[in-house]
């Protein structure tokens, strides 16, 4: 096996060592990374936009059948988390990079096939929707491998930044994909296309990005050899406690980052627009908006980061949970002031569009708690390992250096554990909005939007008590802290 893009010798804590030849390296892989976590991110969400356009390309499904496509992704990328972790100290984590954008070829050009076959059966749809949650593994693996990367005291802005790379392209797909298939965008400014939908434009783009990302990771990436370890030494980790509290805390804020973010066009086109008249309809225009909240949700994530390298990763995670309390209120208030069924009638719509500037405020300021929470959990993830293999070992023995490299590795399987549970309520809140028991669209969203308000207290309550109560003997609370 070829060593050129191995690393045998690498420490980030020696300081000299950082500055001479650690941080140049670290930050070329984390470029790279991002640029590869950025696509899968865009393709786990392909469908969050375009099942919005489905219909319009003569596709007869039901809003439930939508939601469905929409949640079935996110299901299947948080299952994928957990093997796409402990693939990067299998493999080298510029390996498993080439890989894994490699894999980003299977969804996407079979969703160009599919929306170009009008014969297409559901299941089958259903069937490619799923592949798509490849992309969502892309996130571990890219996680676990800059983790390795970077010295304790900037893991939380290194990670920060790699997250919100890859969260961004959510944003991007949903800002960039109306305007490429053709369905108009940009807030009006580029307009519908004569020839009407085509879908497969935006498949064909995000393949031919994950070439790119496969021959940048081939040329630009390495592996770190010191990041080897067995599968079974990694998940060690499940059996710590902490990793499965982080996993609760992150159900709640990334889980609803990517939960939100898949289903906010189907929101909006269900309560706010009429499609007549063609082309754009009445009311607002679902693909104008759809991308905001992705796109403040992975602009505060870095903020996130930031804010816990400074004051501490429980702090600003029990803040954000207190936000997102308050703010999934305000949209609840909002929701009460809407008429049902905007679809059959073009006065609903337009009398449901006063409110809309209240609603996306709202909707916005939770979108900005979930991605600080984001940034602050992940923070959180090495802290706590960390310091228990501090209040462990001796300071300057050789035992307290093997710890640390160990409770890295292990804050690095963590890493894709938390984000496989973290991740899964990125299918439960499209299921949520689409309850079939509950009569009418919008109020299956009013009842989400409630049963979401409790959870995020809950998760405000279980960060204080764990992390942040005044009995400074339980590892955790000190992790965060004083780190």
């Amino acid at each position: 096996m070829s060593r050129r893009h191995w690393i045998d010798d690498w420490r980030p804590e020696d300081a000299k060592f950082w500055e001479e030849t650690g941080a140049k390296t670290a930050r070329r892989n984390l470029i790279w990374s991002i640029f590869a976590e950025h696509l899968g991110f865009s393709v786990w969400l392909i469908w969050s936009v375009s099942s919005a356009f489905l219909v319009a390309q003569g596709f007869d499904f039901t809003p439930g059948q939508l939601f469905f496509l929409v949640a079935l992704p996110n299901l299947i990328g948080s299952l994928l988390r957990v093997p796409y972790t402990l693939a990067v100290p299998k493999f080298g984590g510029r390996n498993w990079t080439m890989m894994s954008a490699g894999l980003l070829l299977v969804p996407t050009l079979g969703f160009a096939y599919a929306v170009t076959q009008p014969a297409t059966p559901y299941w089958v749809f259903c069937l490619i929707a799923a592949t798509a949650g490849l992309g969502g593994g892309n996130f571990a693996s890219s996680m676990a491998n800059i983790n390795f990367f970077y010295p304790s005291d900037k893991k939380g802005a290194a990670l920060g930044l790699n997250a919100a790379g890859g969260n961004i392209g959510v944003a991007l797909i949903q800002f960039l994909l109306p305007v490429i298939v053709g369905g108009a965008g940009i807030f009006g400014l580029v307009k519908a296309a004569e020839g009407g939908i085509h879908l497969e434009r935006a498949a064909f783009v995000y393949a031919t990005l994950a070439v790119i990302a496969i021959l940048a990771a081939y040329f630009f990436m390495d592996n770190i050899s010191s990041a080897k370890s067995s599968a079974r030494e990694q998940l060690s980790v499940v059996k710590s406690k902490q990793t499965w509290i982080m996993s609760f805390l992150y159900i709640g804020t990334f889980g609803s980052f990517i939960g939100y973010s898949a289903a906010m066009p189907l929101l909006i086109k269900l309560n706010f627009w009429v499609p007549e008249p063609a082309p754009l309809g009445t009311g607002i225009y679902f693909a104008y908006f759809a991308f905001l909240g992705a796109l403040v949700g992975s602009a505060t994530r870095p903020l996130g980061g930031w804010l816990a390298d400074r004051w501490g990763g429980a702090k600003v995670t029990l803040g954000a949970f207190v936000g997102m309390v308050v703010f999934t209120l305000a949209v609840l208030w909002t929701l009460m002031q809407l008429t049902p069924n905007p679809s059959a009638t073009p006065a609903i719509a337009l009398e449901n569009q006063s409110w809309f500037p209240v609603f996306l405020g709202f909707f916005m300021l939770v979108f900005a708690a979930t991605g600080i929470g984001n940034g602050s959990t992940y923070k959180m993830i090495p802290s706590i390992f960390r310091r228990e293999a501090e209040m462990a070992t001796t300071p300057g023995t050789a035992e307290r250096a093997d710890a640390l490299v160990a409770a890295t590795k292990k804050s690095s399987a963590a890493v894709g554990i938390i984000g496989a549970v973290g991740a899964v309520g990125g299918f439960l809140i499209p299921i949520a909005f689409n309850s079939p028991w509950v009569s009418n669209p919008l109020d299956a969203t009013k009842s989400a939007f409630v049963v979401f308000t409790v959870f995020y207290a809950v998760c405000a309550v279980v960060t204080f008590m764990f992390y942040l109560r005044p009995r400074g003997a339980r590892v955790g609370e000190l992790a965060v802290v004083r780190i």
